[in-house]
């Protein structure tokens, strides 16, 4: 457990990052919306970004936990990820990121997506490193926070589950597995 008389806290707006793109055609599916994984990639990169500024270390990706679509992101939209750190554990950091398609004629914006992802901070040889941990401020913010046991829990199920699954999946070569 990370000593906290030593480790200072810090707000959830010092690690806040965002980013707004343009959706391009080369972007976007059949349907003329955002392809998930150039979202997803979008999420990570802001994530990460929000997780070192929080820990002022380098940070890995230890999971996605979750990434909702909630509505449709269209060529007549630009897409602007807001991501800041959520929780801590000793090491490691929930990061939330809401991404908001907004119209770029009408102006009119949405919550087009949410997403928690998990980093450890690392230090220059590569090992864990304690983080400080969060503040929140606002109505958001405290949300968020409020909720962080739940995800903590469903975060650990989940992984066991993932665990147990992976043990019942082969590693065979596809051409292996016809010929048996």
């Amino acid at each position: 457990m990370k000593d906290d008389q030593f480790m200072e806290k810090k707000y959830c707006k010092d690690s806040r990052v965002i980013k707004t793109n343009r959706v391009f055609p080369s972007h976007t599916n059949d349907l003329g919306t955002l392809f998930g994984g150039w979202l997803m990639s979008y999420i990570d990169d802001v994530a990460s970004l929000a997780a070192v500024r929080h820990a002022r270390h380098n940070c890995v990706t230890a999971s996605t936990d979750h990434v909702d679509f909630l509505d449709p992101i269209t060529q007549k939209d630009s897409v602007c990820l807001e991501a800041f750190v959520v929780s801590t554990g000793r090491t490691s950091m929930e990061v939330f990121v809401k991404i908001i398609a907004e119209n770029l004629i009408t102006g009119d914006r949405r919550v087009a997506a949410t997403s928690f992802l998990t980093f450890v901070a690392l230090d220059e040889n590569g090992k864990s490193v304690e983080v400080p941990g969060v503040i929140p401020e606002n109505e958001e913010e405290k949300k968020l926070v409020e909720m962080v046991d739940f995800r903590a829990e469903s975060r650990m199920r989940h992984r066991e589950e993932s665990k147990e699954l992976a043990k019942a999946l082969t590693t065979q070569k596809h051409w292996e597995t016809y010929l048996s």
